[in-house]
């Protein structure tokens, strides 16, 4: 299946290049790991080779940045390839920045910390493209950042923005919303705080061994607020018992 950014320009062509003169794109947010999915493509590219050249771009240091393919290179690179196919691309940094997004995107399995930074630099780059005009705004079509990268990506606006608040948690705590130890939207709530309060909750979790419901991380948030946050009363507010829910009366609709 050959992707959207990896359709080509029929005078586009495709030329080897040694794996020695890519590079990671900078600040590349996705992780490129030996997993399940990693193996199953060396065991494709080991059959049928790389049927999709990777997206490059040159840089005038005189290597090759990745735009798209970083788990190709990867998988060749331990298959013990010198070389792999691409398509040189002259880019704009803007240009390639959403490029390399929209490309890594598309991938099967996205952790909420790697689409949260990637909205991120996608909301970056449009927000600077529209800031020439006016705030956060396309003076294309007249859309704000978030709807922009909510009609490319699928996401709400709303959870636009909710991914891009977890791009302000501690990393301690964005792993605990990667490995599903904590919920996406009490991760959410958490970010609304300081760097040194997010690192007492952190303490805080370690030392009674809890992690925050909803109710208990809009707590959380309202103590930064009131300025009545320690480590203490988040400590106590952890040891409560927790309901799993809270309890409920469910009607029928002729009830």
């Amino acid at each position: 299946e050959v992707r959207k950014e990896d359709q080509r320009d029929p005078d586009e062509k495709v030329v080897e290049i040694e794996i020695e003169r890519l590079r990671d794109f900078k600040n590349h947010p996705f992780k490129v790991q030996a997993d399940s999915q990693m193996k199953e493509l060396q065991e494709s590219i080991k059959k049928y080779g790389i049927l999709n050249p990777l997206i490059v771009r040159p840089r005038p240091e005189g290597f090759y940045e990745i735009i798209s393919g970083h788990r190709r290179k990867y998988a060749a690179q331990q298959l013990k390839y010198t070389k792999v196919p691409v398509i040189i691309r002259y880019m704009i940094e803007e240009d390639a920045i959403i490029s390399m997004v929209d490309a890594n995107l598309q991938r099967e399995r996205i952790s909420p910390s790697e689409k949260a930074f990637a909205y991120k630099m996608k909301y970056d780059v449009l927000k600077r493209k529209a800031g020439r005009k006016c705030s956060q705004v396309d003076y294309l079509t007249g859309k704000k950042s978030v709807e922009v990268i909510s009609e490319e990506c699928g996401d709400s606006p709303k959870q636009v923005q909710r991914y891009l608040k977890l791009t302000k948690l501690i990393p301690e705590l964005l792993e605990k919303v990667d490995d599903e130890t904590m919920g996406f939207t009490i991760a959410v709530e958490l970010a609304s705080l300081t760097e040194k309060n997010q690192k007492t909750v952190l303490d805080a979790m370690e030392s009674t061994l809890g992690t925050p419901n909803l109710s208990q991380a809009i707590r959380i948030k309202k103590l930064q607020e009131d300025g009545n946050f320690s480590q203490e009363k988040i400590e106590e507010l952890l040891s409560e018992i927790k309901q799993k829910d809270i309890d409920r009366v469910v009607f029928k609709n002729e009830q």
